[in-house]
Order: structure tokens, then sequence, then C-alpha cells
């Protein structure tokens, strides 16, 4: 018999069946370019979290936006049901990708962060912005098979 930490005031049980207790994720959560968006999120917010406080509501405030729509507009356009709403969320997600890859470089540029950094931080908005792109075609060729 369980314990009476799993049974209510009448004796009645109350514990969850075993699949119940996992953890519950989104569709968007699946998608390798979400995951990567949402990593690069929080090592820029990380990074921004160093800036001096004068940069507070310039260059921190836009590049923390725009790092965060990225994978907002990813899960945005994933959970979409038609698809010129998908492809109009993961265009977003790719234009906000570029944003915060410009103001990666004022980073550097501004001697926040080293050349090394911001190269990095670079090549993994490149690899965002090819999933992103892969995932446009892939909604288009499905689009069109649906024709």
């Amino acid at each position: 018999m369980r314990g009476s930490e799993d049974q209510d005031t009448r004796g009645q049980n109350i514990s969850k069946p075993e699949d119940q207790e996992k953890t519950k994720i989104a569709g968007f959560e699946r998608l390798w370019v979400w995951q990567k968006a949402h990593k690069l999120m929080l090592a820029v917010h990380k990074i921004c979290r160093s800036l001096p406080s004068h940069e507070r509501f310039k260059l921190r405030d836009q590049l923390e936006r725009s790092s965060s729509s990225v994978a907002d507009n990813i899960a945005e356009g994933y959970s979409s049901y038609y698809y010129q709403e998908k492809i109009k969320g993961f265009n977003t997600a790719r234009k906000e990708a570029g944003e915060t890859q410009n103001h990666v470089r004022s980073l550097q540029g501004k001697g926040y962060v080293s050349r090394e950094i911001a190269d990095d931080l670079m090549c993994r908005y490149e690899e965002v912005l090819m999933g992103i792109n892969g995932y446009i075609n892939s909604i288009r060729r499905k689009r069109g098979s649906k024709k």
C-alpha cells in the first residue's frame, strides 16, 4: 500500500501515473533549430549582464530583445496552423537572427567581447539561419504537395 502522502483525506489514491510525472514539452522544443536559438539566447543574455550600466537601454536592450525573438518566432511559426503563417514566423526569426548578429559585432566593436567570442556567436547564428532556411523550404515543399 502507498504511503499517506499519496492519499487525500478520504483515503483516495491521488498519485499520478508514471507517464504524467515526465516533463511535458511543446512541439517546437523538439526542433534542433529552436534548441540552438534558445541556447544562443541564454548565452547572449549572460553576456548582456556583464555590460556597463550605460548600455542598459541601448545595446543591451536591443540585443536581449532580438536574441529572444529568434527562438520566440521559431516557436510561433512552428505553432501556426496555416503554411503562410508558419513561413511568416520563420522569416521574422531569420530577420531577428541577422539583427542579433549585427548587435554582436557592435559588442565586439565596442570592446565588450573578444573577436573569438563574437566569431563563435556569429557562426552559431549562421547555423540557426541555415536551419530556419531549411525549415522554410520544407514547409514550401509540403505546401506544394498539397495543391
